[in-house]
């Protein structure tokens, strides 16, 4: 018996207005999952089995292949063939030709060497383990410092009072920007994080983008400015100035990707965070393996990457025809690598639907891999570390006080809000 499958591929602005492309397609009984399905579930993994059970590569959407298996997506997240920069038709009908489109293809994720060595390693030097261990001290307190308040009230939002504060609260203090200026450039850099869910912006959406660029341009090179005379220094904008002239970045590239940054060092340690504590209320047994043995807590935050990733997916586009697992690749079709599939795949994790804080080995694919893996994850790995430490010693309840809000996106997976009831131990 056959079905017919209606996917929706693309719904793109196209001169104010929104065209939907529909696929159809007969098959023998089986439902047809696709990129744009799999990013509106509150509970990807279901979708992820079916996925897998059909062989580590599918057809999705018009021109798009799915890659859930943990070899075959380890193995193309280092495919050179494939490259992160979107090609120019789809930039021009997504972003048109304004600040969003200029901005996505300065930064380091969309660069090749050199010019990507220079960013990487520029960026590196920010957020490398060194740095990381130096700011431990500092990110404990102010970690303290976000969670006492909320256990004297006996309430916690983990997302708005903890997952949010303390991530942007250390990369504004790597860039260098005051505290009275953190509000106004947190509001313009959560507009401009739209650009990263291209494929669903609306014209407002794409307003924010344009307006918020130029603002951020401004205040940023500004800073930079302010700085020419303080090279060298714990900030990004000093450390501007200590390169010499001759390998020193344009200021356009400098403050786009201090821009990136800034979003990627908040947006993955809130998902790890937020994600990692709903899992942890899930299963309250891990919780009371925590609190008995609080030495887990890092082994615990390498589950939680692998259990409920906050990067659920990578997209690749195939720069020239690659053969994956048989089966011929054509240029400029894209490849999404499922690294959420790809870590509950149980070829490689025992008992891999099952949350276990004490796994070990655990070759996750939580923060990527290859020339694009995730430049924060040091720093995202301390932060977290922080924070579940303090949870497991000093809370001795967490539960839900409301309804947890799920946030909406393409590719990253996290809360908008996960208010719990809290006490102190």
């Amino acid at each position: 018996m056959s079905t017919v499958s209606i996917d929706v591929c693309r719904v793109l602005p196209l001169g104010g207005h929104s065209r939907i492309v529909l696929c159809m397609r007969a098959e023998t009984a089986r439902p047809h999952l696709s990129a744009a399905f799999l990013a509106t579930q509150d509970d990807p993994y279901p979708a992820y089995a079916q996925l897998r059970d059909r062989g580590p590569l599918s057809r999705a959407e018009l021109g798009q292949w799915l890659v859930t298996g943990h070899s075959l997506v380890s193995t193309l997240l280092r495919e050179g063939r494939l490259e992160s920069r979107m090609p120019p038709e789809y930039m021009r009908i997504t972003l048109g030709d304004g600040p969003g489109a200029e901005f996505l293809n300065r930064i380091v994720l969309t660069r090749t060497p050199p010019d990507h060595t220079r960013l990487r390693r520029f960026i590196g030097r920010a957020l490398g383990t060194p740095v990381a261990r130096r700011l431990t001290g500092h990110i404990g307190a102010a970690a303290d410092a976000l969670l006492d308040p909320a256990l004297q009230r006996g309430t916690l939002d983990v997302v708005t009072d903890l997952a949010v504060p303390l991530p942007v609260g250390v990369v504004c203090d790597l860039i260098g920007i005051p505290a009275e200026d953190r509000p106004e450039v947190l509001i313009r850099v959560i507009s401009l994080a739209k650009v990263f869910d291209a494929a669903n912006l609306t014209p407002a959406d794409l307003h924010d983008i344009n307006a918020a660029l130029p603002w951020l341009h401004d205040y940023l090179g500004g800073l930079l400015s302010a700085r020419q005379d303080e090279p060298g220094g714990p900030t990004l904008a000093g450390m501007y100035w200590e390169e010499s002239a001759t390998d020193r970045l344009a200021v356009a590239d400098f403050v786009d990707n201090m821009l990136f940054l800034f979003h990627a060092g908040f947006e993955t340690t809130m998902g790890l965070v937020s994600n990692g504590v709903a899992a942890l209320l899930a299963h309250p047994d891990q919780l009371r393996r925590l609190r008995a043995d609080p030495t887990l807590v890092p082994s615990a935050v390498e589950e939680f990457l692998r259990y409920d990733a906050p990067i659920q997916n990578v997209i690749r586009v195939a720069r020239e025809p690659v053969e994956v697992n048989g089966v011929k690749i054509r240029a400029g079709r894209t490849v999404l690598l499922l690294l959420g599939a790809a870590n509950r795949d149980a070829t490689v994790f025992a008992d891999a639907e099952r949350l276990d804080v004490g796994r070990d080995p655990n070759p996750h694919l939580g923060f990527g891999g290859g020339l694009h893996h995730c430049l924060g994850t040091a720093m995202a790995r301390l932060m977290s570390v922080i924070v579940f430490e303090r949870l497991v010693r000093t809370v001795e309840f967490l539960g839900p006080a409301a309804p947890p809000v799920r946030r909406r996106h393409a590719s990253l997976r996290s809360y908008d809000q996960l208010p719990l009831l809290v006490r102190p131990r």
